[in-house]
């Protein structure tokens, strides 16, 4: 599935991903390839992503943790989520 990082100042990320937990309001959930549709608001938290590989611009590669060799993590202060026809759209603060 398509993942699209978005913050007021920057694209953060865009690429094929396996899977994405996000922390929602009501507890962390994951996005799987083909996802029903999905709108929800997220909290402060860890946005963690699973892909077999991972492409970063150079200025947003600092705000992402590595924890392994197809695992990364983005730091939240809240933000959107949407995932349809196999894109997910963060938008994150």
């Amino acid at each position: 599935m398509l993942l699209e990082i978005v913050s007021a100042e920057a694209n953060l990320f865009k690429g094929e991903v396996t899977s994405v937990t996000l922390p929602g309001v009501d507890g962390s959930f994951q996005l799987l390839n083909h996802h029903a549709a999905i709108v929800s608001i997220l909290k402060e938290g860890l946005v963690k992503i699973t892909a077999a590989d991972f492409s970063f611009n150079k200025e947003s590669e600092s705000q992402f943790s590595k924890i392994d060799n197809q695992n990364y993590s983005l730091t939240i202060s809240s933000g959107t989520i949407e995932m349809k026809d196999n894109k997910v759209i963060v938008l994150v603060d």
